[in-house]
């Protein structure tokens, strides 16, 4: 994936703002100096860091400062789409050096053919190469895009950028929609990244492992973090951990200055009091008499300001110290009517046939509260195998027979009514349970108060996974069957840690087909399931090897 040299690579911006046509601040004086080598930018959703890829693209236009790129750049955005009737050389971007190689090599040396060729007399084997290098062996030049997969189709619009040999490299969010396949071969192409500058966009924790920094981006800043994800995690964490102790100290400030002062208040009171019962003894002149008053009273005054600005300085000091400390909050819930006994039959599938892909006569079992998870390559079927176990699509032939209420989240999440409220869509879905309940179960979603009355069409994309979430665990009758499609496709890592604190409370049986081993293994898979032309258990480390995932012996213990 690297090439020789990329003496021109470089990337800054200085004074960055971007302000969206409804006058929404994406950016507001960012300025960043990005290093060379492999850099990972994280950060939750909605912080803007696909914006920023777009902007240092040239995709978009600041509203103010600049943007300074250095060398050839390449930008794979999220969404990719490409004309199906496209030969794979047209999107390679080679077609018309392939034709003109074609007319010189049968004997038409016009130079115009020549001038198309240039200096890439090799451009077919570089191609190849590289498409080879991504896993794509057996695309060929000759065949239509229509024919590859979705994964493909990424990987391939990332073959074309590498095969210009940029200087830059932004990858937003590469490994979305890809199978465990596909994403070994992108790890590894981003692993053998040498030169020049690469920013991935990502929450996959397993190729964020494979860069050399993290940047995050956090409150309209960047802060940088050498090594990998786990490096960045421990960082974080001594981090937190110093900030926490920053936050219990400053609060221990303002209580003591609080008391400080309430103490001098209560002092100047007395003294006052004092002050004027002796004057009424000693019958002093008025004049005499108010002086005095007027002094001990400025006295007070600068006593009582003098503790009140050191109050005032002490609460600000706990609101900066506040700001580090990160609230993410995790879900917590009961769910008790969730749980299955050990013994209990919980879903039997027999000769089952799909009405779609490969899958025939297949057969699986699920007993108790196990947790299955579901793999295989793009395109395999784990979807309408889902979908067809839920009761939403009949099979060919055969049966799937779940014994247990079951609920199926699928990726689209379009479980929810976009017109109703949060607390409505729970309802729909929990008939006979009080509003009261409701409401006590979605604060433990993270919906609390107002929050919960919110319509589900102005969600943003982790808020309305939690609502999808809270319809689909709280629904009547307790679901003791959970079937999850990508549940963490799009969602950034603390919305992947509320997901995994929200399953830890489950206590049923759990079929989730993913590509995010490391997100599979944080929920205690029980068994790997490999879909292909038959459903095959294998183990933990079959997968770790067949797919060169984060997948460990532990995961299926």
């Amino acid at each position: 994936m690297s090439h020789p040299t990329a003496p021109g690579a470089s990337v800054a911006a200085s004074q960055l703002t971007f302000r969206w046509p409804d006058g929404t601040n994406a950016f507001d004086g960012l300025s960043l100096t990005v290093p060379r080598g492999r850099t990972g930018l994280v950060g939750a959703n909605g912080t803007g860091k696909s914006t920023l890829l777009r902007l240092l693209a040239g995709r978009l236009r600041p509203t103010a400062g600049s943007v300074a790129v250095g060398g050839r750049l390449a930008h794979l955005p999220q969404n990719i789409t490409l004309d199906t009737e496209l030969r794979v050389d047209g999107a390679l971007g080679i077609a018309a050096r392939r034709a003109a190689l074609r007319a010189i090599e049968s004997g038409d040396v016009q130079e115009e053919h020549f001038d198309t060729v240039g200096d890439d007399w090799d451009v077919e084997e570089r191609a190849l190469a590289t498409l080879g290098s991504l896993g794509l062996d057996g695309v060929g030049l000759d065949r239509t895009v229509g024919q590859l997969s979705g994964g493909e189709t990424v990987l391939l619009r990332l073959a074309a950028l590498l095969l210009e040999r940029p200087d830059v490299l932004l990858l937003d969010e590469p490994t979305n929609n890809l199978d465990l396949f596909a994403r070994r071969r992108l790890y590894d192409a981003v692993e053998s990244w040498r030169t020049g500058i690469l920013i991935v966009v990502s929450h996959d924790r397993d190729l964020l492992e494979r860069v050399d920094r993290i940047a995050e981006l956090r409150s309209g800043s960047v802060s940088w973090y050498g090594g990998g994800w786990s490096a960045y995690q421990e960082a974080l964490a001594t981090q937190q951990e110093a900030a926490g102790r920053t936050l219990r100290a400053a609060e221990a400030d303002v209580r003591r200055q609080r008391r400080e002062l309430e103490e001098t208040r209560v002092k100047v009171a007395r003294r006052q009091r004092h002050d004027k019962k002796l004057d009424a003894q000693r019958r002093a002149p008025r004049i005499v008499a108010g002086e005095r008053k007027r002094s001990a009273q400025e006295s007070a005054g600068r006593l009582r300001g003098l503790h009140e600005d050191r109050l005032d300085e002490a609460r600000e000091r706990r609101e900066e110290a506040a700001e580090d400390v990160r609230q993410d909050a995790e879900i917590r819930i009961s769910l008790p009517h969730t749980a299955v006994p050990a013994g209990r039959t919980v879903l039997t599938v027999r000769d089952l046939s799909l009405p779609y892909g490969r899958l025939r006569e297949a057969g699986l079992q699920v007993t108790g509260p196990e947790r299955i998870a579901l793999v295989g390559r793009n395109g395999a079927g784990k979807t309408t195998l889902l979908r067809t176990l839920s009761g939403e699509l009949a099979p060919s032939s055969g049966e799937a027979t779940a014994s247990v209420p079951l609920k199926f989240l699928p990726q689209r999440l379009d479980v929810l009514d976009d017109t109703s409220s949060v607390a409505a869509n729970v309802a729909r879905t929990a008939p006979g349970t009080t509003d009261n309940q409701i409401r006590s179960q979605l604060a433990r979603f993270l919906f609390k108060g107002a929050r919960a009355e919110q319509l589900a069409g102005t969600l943003s994309g982790g808020e309305r996974f939690r609502a999808a979430l809270a319809a689909t665990m709280l629904a009547a009758p307790a679901p003791q069957l959970l079937l999850l499609d990508e549940p963490t496709n799009n969602l950034d890592l603390a919305s992947v840690r509320q997901l995994t604190s929200a399953l830890e409370s489950y206590e049923g049986a759990l079929v989730i087909a993913g590509h995010d081993l490391a997100f599979l293994e944080s929920v205690g898979i029980t068994r790997w399931i490999l879909l292909a032309e038959e459903l095959r258990e294998i183990s933990a480390e079959e997968v770790h090897d067949l797919l060169g995932g984060a997948a460990t012996p532990q995961a299926a213990s």
